[in-house]
């Protein structure tokens, strides 16, 4: 007796799961069937409304295959699922077992954060998953969505869209190859080449892996960053923007582009303030002057340029180096405005012109403000020229006075004006046999001289006052050097790489004296829910609808 109570209660449950996985009618006007026209289904006509576990389907008209579990609608379909989705159409095929639903014509489905539209969606109750292929668009409170490839996840509020993907609101328009939209949180993660372009002031952001929230305008790149402002361009390998705040923060490989002068600024780390119209970098900073045939580089620890465009100024410190292929200096700090065009070097300034080593109390350099080319030169205080004998090894020609003037020509130095209180030294050679033949020493008010290939080819005395040639045995040795007399050719930078050597690594990025805390605060929660997200993407797979 006992074995059939259970065999009985075994055959209850197996014929009510049965029965709850079949396709329920609810209602309709009229139904009939037809097995020449129909073969096993039930035309339901008017009104009709089915019910299958926890979902309605109404439509005007259908067809039931009670056997295969399938329905057909046609006319005015809607598909409710509890309070999470409703969704319309002109026609939708269900099947029971499977719990998958193809719509098609006008299709439109709506939950409580968004509206979805497109010609054909297939929905699995299963997974609780929305899927098109063939175009759809997504509206919100915020922004309006539009792919040709969508799937959108029912339970996480997320929306995946692949191929021609463009995101609307207000403020920006995206467009991207492939992004992932949350319709909760109006949070966006690009996974492929993606354009945002602010509508306002037509800045642009473009990156081909990254995170932007479009209710706050902030967003973080990851993968060839690029930031196109009115009249700069950054470029960096990550990237973070704070468009309502106008700040940017980038490292790694960064390249800052002034667009109207000629100017490339470089570096691992760099803060940009719209507002303030201010560049910080650092990090292997080097500000290029970027010419046709030859650049200026120069490096220091800290580069900070600020100001509008045309009027900036560029602040270097802490030891600071410049290459150029006709020019390399030296010196602790630099500054330069681009209104008067005029470069200053402070502490320990030294200039190497070919053979020729300057030096004194401040080095300034002048541009022509039109060709950004060099025009002119001035060392001011304590003026020192030394050029190294190529064939003695403590043998210098040297030239000092107050002040020196120099002019360029092509980029090149061509004349030198050292100006009171001038002295100069020179071991002369024999043309032919290039052995030392004298040593003059003059005196003179003023010492001018001209330059050809960056050597002295001719030397000009003003107001002489005395003035002797002696033969080398004769000229005492130590006076081979003027007071003040240092040697520094060890510290030429003879290439561009060169710049970059002996810098100090503390490993510690220097940045300025502003408060940023609440900005790196939210770069730093930017950054871990990014990377979150994305090693979630690398362990998930794409989901792909099936009819069955």
């Amino acid at each position: 007796m006992k074995r059939l109570i259970v065999l009985f209660l075994l055959l209850y449950s197996v014929d009510n799961f049965s029965q709850t996985k079949k396709i329920k009618v609810l209602s309709s006007e009229y139904s009939e069937t037809d097995e020449n026209k129909y073969p096993g289904a039930t035309v339901l006509l008017g009104n009709v409304k089915i019910a299958h576990e926890g979902a309605t389907l109404e439509c005007k008209q259908a067809l039931l295959y009670k056997k295969k579990n399938l329905f057909k609608a046609a006319g005015e379909v809607i598909i409710e699922q509890g309070d999470s989705i409703t969704q319309y159409s002109d026609f939708a095929l269900y099947n029971g077992d499977t719990k998958k639903a193809t719509s098609w014509g006008n299709v439109e489905v709506n939950d409580k954060e968004m509206k979805m539209s497109t010609d054909t969606l297939y929905f699995d109750r299963k997974e609780q998953v929305l899927f098109y292929k063939s175009g759809g668009i997504i509206n919100d409170k915020e922004n309006t969505l539009k792919s040709k490839v969508g799937t959108y996840y029912l339970e996480k509020k997320k929306f995946s869209a692949k191929s021609k993907v463009t995101v609307l609101n207000k403020q920006h328009f995206l467009e991207s190859n492939h992004l992932d939209y949350y319709t909760n949180s109006n949070f966006v993660y690009l996974y492929g080449p993606s354009t945002i372009t602010n509508l306002k002031d037509s800045t642009k952001v473009y990156s081909e892996r990254g995170f932007y929230d479009t209710n706050t305008e902030i967003s973080y790149f990851v993968k060839r960053a690029k930031l196109f402002l009115k009249d700069r361009t950054v470029e960096a390998d990550s990237l973070y923007y704070d468009k309502r705040k106008g700040f940017a923060s980038a490292t790694n490989k960064i390249k800052v582009i002034d667009t109207i002068q000629n100017m490339v600024t470089k570096g691992n780390y760099a803060e940009l303030f719209e507002e303030k119209d201010s560049l910080f970098i650092t990090d292997k900073a080097v500000a290029i002057s970027v010419h046709e045939k030859d650049s200026m580089y120069i490096h220091g620890d800290k580069i900070l340029v600020t100001g509008k465009s045309k009027e900036r100024i560029i602040r270097i410190f802490n030891d600071v180096k410049i290459f150029k292929s006709n020019l390399q200096g030296k010196c602790d700090s630099i500054h330069t405005s681009q209104i008067s065009s005029l470069t200053q070097m402070f502490q320990n300034p030294i200039l190497w012109s070919g053979k020729s080593q300057i030096t004194g109390d401040t080095i300034q350099l002048l541009s022509d403000n039109q060709t950004n080319k060099l025009d002119s030169l001035f060392v001011r205080k304590n003026g020192f020229i030394i050029e190294k004998d190529s064939l003695a090894i403590d043998d210098f020609n040297q030239i000092k006075g107050r002040d020196i003037f120099g002019k360029f020509d092509g980029n090149d130095l061509r004349t030198m004006l050292v100006k009171g209180n001038a002295e100069s030294l020179y071991f002369n050679r024999s043309d032919k046999t290039k052995k030392l033949e004298t040593i003059t020493k003059e005196i003179a008010s003023d010492i001018e001289f001209t330059l050809e290939d960056n050597q002295i080819t001719q030397t000009k005395y003003f107001k002489k006052s005395e003035g002797k040639t002696f033969p080398p045995s004769e000229f005492p040795v130590d006076k081979k050097k003027f007071n003040g007399f240092i040697w520094r050719g060890d510290e030429q930078p003879l290439t561009m790489e060169d710049i970059f050597l002996n810098d100090k690594e503390n490993g510690k990025i220097k940045n300025p004296k502003v408060n940023l805390k609440n900005s790196r605060d939210n770069i730093n929660k930017v950054k871990k829910q990014l990377s979150e997200e994305f090693k979630k993407k690398q362990k998930s797979t794409d989901y792909k609808f099936s009819k069955e």
